[in-house]
């Protein structure tokens, strides 16, 4: 051990491998008596918890404030953050650590409209969950969307440093000192520019982090600089760092001087405590500030008066995938899942990157093979050569992958950027890890449940007749009402029927913070969900709000919270009389309804207002349908759809009243579809919701279809009713099958007006192109032949093979023939039949 009469100012860029190795060699070539790092001093008393086994990065530190949980702010570490080697190594030798930043207290309590700028954090979902210096350049705010402490100044480009060690002192040029001090700036990137490079993060990596005295990255060594000093390389950007805030001043980051007075005043407790030598690991843009001499009076006068907030803070999980990300939480690395393979690879870390691809290609059936990987690693290296630059970095990688790997394509790429280059990596935190009563709740029901949080998105299919995916549904649901969408629910195969749901989760960071947020609820999920679906429910102000609450709290199972809602809904209800509110809210009910009985809910009385509903929509949609714009028109052919498959569904409960909600319902139809003021969308519309229902024969749809396309009506009406009647696939598929129909639609087209035809099309477009692709061909081609029978080649044939309706000029025999043997097994017809027979018996069952 060296003895020293100075702090030890490790500045860094955070999240930076060869910055976390270099931090170390110091760390054990000073043996500092305490070690200061950039963060909350709230959290000292949490350092111990990073010794924990259960621990493991990425994780972060969360402050929040218990009477605002929305008023947040993380400090993300992964194993490659310097902060995070030098808490690690402070714990293994005894070492004491202290957090020196502005207290959370004063940060969190700033954060709101009293920074420099700044953006509101994504993901909180409340009222902005801001984060500890919002608004600062520091990037370890929710709000600027990059890490704790990023201290590079970078707005746009958010990555950190890349895998090696900093160089020597001659690496770091001087900037020119004539800019402007109030602008914003980016240290690195001035720098950068000094230096005759266009990329900052280039430049850092090839001049800070790659340089290594011909020593490759991840060698084992610990500083890459045999018999040097270990400190060199931070004295050295301690010195371009110097220059810079002597010609920029702070560079317009104002809060930057209230953090640094408080950095000073805890690093000189810190000397009075522990004696000289002890090591400061913080933004590398704090180096000179913190070197300045400065009276204790003049650093406390900066401090005077700061708004103050009282917050907890604890650990919680972190996600390489939210590491990524340079807005919301993020910590802006472009790839930490190659900074985290660079920090462990103990050496050749790019043949262990290639032969980490070569796996994954080949468990996704690529042919990969280990030429590959050699050509791989040489091309890497010839292009490092040939670019200028010390050491392969990601780019020749990439670039090295996709010539050879990928064989000039750019297909396997997303996954490996994806996989590898970000990752799913999801940290842990023991369970000692101070949490409100709601988190360790939910911590408790994801251990029962077996429902395990994973950063990877994946589909989880339930079965609601099983008690433990019963259960994991009840869970995801009431996190859902709580505003802690862990999972979101999806449209699969496997989802269709009531009894089967299918999701899909991931686990996010913030959402910690939304578990915080909604601790304010309950101390269990069923008690917290519940309080809050009575709140919503008074709250409403719609009846389609209150009847989508109503079946969330049947899909959560929380019998408590229904008293409440209905009787919200059952007075919406009765005030309501918009009809178009009364059909919007009427889906939610019915599924409800329908649902209830199958989670094992009472859903009686859900099912009484949802009948007295339906008979409300009933009587008033025909006068609601009269004199309508197209906007509103197209507004109440939603509503229409909505209500008819509601009533689909409704009608499985039995009605009270005879003849069943179906056949009043149908009546309603027949009024719409036969109704002149009412818009030809919404005749349309009911002819065809009529027509699958079999409730209107064929020739009353085709008499229907030939007045609303006669001579008399204006086109554009004309128009809008075949789009009603035509609309979506399944009406494509109608005027393939039955070309009576498709023979008024032609006909009809062709005699519209040339002085209507260009207000018409539009409209046919938009119908036409809801259809396939192969609908639309099929389409074409029988217009362009021309009805069945026109030619006077089918009435030639035969009775037997003339034109069946809506299947085309006549029977194909060859092609009959060649389902035959399947279609007898499926029909259980006797095996000696010839296939004369069969044939017409297929004739007459087409």
């Amino acid at each position: 051990m060296t003895a020293r009469d100075q702090p030890l100012l490790l500045g860094v860029r955070h999240h930076g491998p060869g910055s976390a190795r270099a931090v170390r060699a110091v760390l054990e070539r000073y043996e500092p008596p305490a070690v200061l790092i950039e963060g909350p001093p709230e959290a000292d008393a949490l350092v111990a918890l990073a010794a924990d086994e259960a621990m493991r990065p990425p994780v972060a530190l969360l402050a929040h404030v218990p009477a605002d949980p929305g008023r947040a702010a993380f400090w993300p570490l992964a194993e490659f953050s310097p902060e995070w080697v030098a808490i690690r190594w402070a714990l293994a030798h005894d070492v004491p650590v202290r957090f020196i930043d502005l207290p959370a207290a004063h940060s969190l309590a700033m954060g709101e409209g009293e920074g420099d700028g700044g953006e509101e954090a994504e993901g909180g979902g409340s009222r902005g969950a801001v984060s500890a210096g919002r608004g600062e350049a520091d990037a370890r705010t929710a709000g600027s969307g990059r890490a704790a402490g990023a201290d590079d100044r970078t707005p746009g480009t958010g990555r950190t440093a890349g895998p090696d060690q900093p160089a020597d002192a001659d690496a770091a040029p001087t900037p020119a000192p004539d800019r402007a001090a109030e602008a914003r700036i980016d240290p690195v990137a001035v720098l950068a520019e000094a230096a005759g490079y266009d990329d900052p993060e280039r430049w850092w990596e090839d001049v800070i982090e790659h340089r290594a005295h011909g020593h490759r990255p991840g060698n084992g060594g610990e500083s890459g600089l045999t018999g040097e000093d270990p400190l060199a390389p931070f004295e050295a950007l301690a010195e371009a760092m110097t220059a810079l805030r002597e010609a920029y001043g702070v560079g317009g980051h104002d809060r930057d001087l209230v953090r640094e007075a408080h950095m000073r005043l805890r690093l000189r407790d810190a000397r009075r405590e522990f004696g000289e030598g002890v090591a400061v690991v913080c933004g590398a843009w704090h180096v000179p500030a913190l070197a300045r001499r400065t009276t204790v009076t003049a650093d406390r006068q900066l401090l005077k008066g700061l708004p103050k907030v009282k917050p907890e803070v604890t650990w919680v999980p972190w996600t390489h995938r939210r590491l990524s990300r340079r807005s919301g939480y993020g910590a802006g690395i472009s790839s930490p899942g190659w900074y985290g393979h660079l920090f462990s690879a103990p050496d050749r870390p790019i043949e262990r990157w290639m032969t980490k691809i070569a796996g994954l290609l080949r468990e996704e059936d690529y042919a990969v093979s280990s030429a590959h990987v050699i050509e791989a690693v040489r091309l890497a290296d010839a292009l490092a050569v040939m670019r200028g630059r010390p050491l392969a970095g990601l780019a020749e990688a990439g670039d090295a992958v996709r010539a050879v790997l990928g064989e000039g394509s750019d297909a396997p790429s997303a996954l490996i950027h994806d996989r590898l280059v970000v990752g799913d990596v999801l940290g842990e935190v023991p369970e000692s890890a101070p949490a409100v009563p709601l988190q360790r709740d939910i911590a408790r029901s994801q251990r029962s449940l077996r429902l395990k949080p994973e950063a990877a998105e994946r589909e989880l299919d339930l079965d609601l007749r099983k008690e433990t995916d019963a259960g994991r549904s009840r869970l995801l649901h009431r996190l859902r009402l709580l505003g802690v969408p862990w999972g979101e629910p999806a449209r699969t195969r496997a989802s269709t029927g009531t009894f089967r749901e299918s999701w899909r989760l991931r686990w996010e960071p913030e959402l910690s913070v939304r578990a915080a947020e909604a601790g304010i609820w309950g101390t269990t999920v069923e008690a917290a969900a519940t309080a809050k679906a009575r709140s919503d429910a008074v709250g409403t102000s719609t009846l389609a709000d209150v009847t989508a609450l109503a079946e969330r709290c049947l899909l959560a199972a929380l019998p408590d919270a229904l008293p409440v809602v209905m009787r919200v809904l059952t007075d919406r209800a009765a005030l309501d009389a918009d009809v178009g509110h009364l059909a919007q809210a009427l889906p939610a009910l019915v599924r409800s309804v329908r649902y209830g009985d199958v989670r094992g809910t009472d859903a009686a009385a859900l099912g009484e207002v949802a009948t007295g509903l339906a008979e409300r929509v009933f009587v008033g949609l025909p006068p609601a349908c009269t004199g309508l714009d197209a906007d509103g028109a197209a507004d109440m052919r939603n509503h229409l759809d909505a209500t008819h498959h509601a009533v689909g569904l409704l009608d499985e409960v039995p009605a009270d009243r005879p003849g069943g909600l179906r056949e009043r319902w149908a009546g309603v139809l027949r009024k719409l579809a036969e109704r002149e003021p009412v818009p030809g969308l919404l005749r349309g519309r009911a002819v065809r919701l009529l027509l699958d229902d079999g409730r209107l024969a064929p020739e009353d749809a085709e008499r229907l279809m030939g007045l609303a396309l006669s001579a008399g009506t204006p086109p554009a009406e004309a128009a809008g009713w075949i789009e009603g009647f035509a609309g979506g696939d399944a009406g494509g598929l109608l005027l393939v099958h039955d070309e009576r129909l498709l023979a008024l639609v032609d006909g009809w087209l062709a005699d519209v007006p040339a002085d209507a035809f260009t207000d018409v099309l539009p409209l046919l477009r938009r119908t036409f192109a809801e259809y396939d692709a192969g609908v639309r061909r099929t389409l074409g081609e029988l217009v362009r032949r021309g009805p069945a029978g026109a030619t006077g080649t089918a009435a030639a044939r035969s009775d037997q093979e003339a034109a069946i309706p809506g299947f085309g000029p006549g029977l194909d025999r060859d092609r009959a023939a060649a389902v035959l043997p399947t279609l007898r097994i499926l029909l259980g017809l006797p095996e000696g039949m010839d296939s004369t027979q069969d044939t017409n018996r297929t004739g007459v069952a087409g």
